[in-house]
């Protein structure tokens, strides 16, 4: 018989991270000053009138136009 071998470990699926509302009524658009809008399943938060959507990497918030994907809608 051969020994078990322990196998790797498979990583649990990611789930959305969610965003703490009262955080998010405190971001605003660092472009036009504007409430945002939180896309759960994108992981971004979107500024309609800067047609931007900012990524959120690891719960964190990246408020930084140049890092901000633009909408093309």
């Amino acid at each position: 018989m051969v020994p078990d071998t322990p196998q790797p470990e498979t990583p649990a699926p990611v789930e959305a991270t969610r965003i703490d509302p009262k955080l998010l009524e405190l971001l605003v658009c660092p472009l036009t000053k504007e409430t945002l809008e939180y896309d759960a399943a994108r992981q971004e938060l979107i500024s309609r009138r800067a047609r931007l959507a900012y990524p959120i990497r690891d719960g964190i918030p990246i408020m930084l136009p140049e890092e901000a994907r633009q909408l093309t809608d």
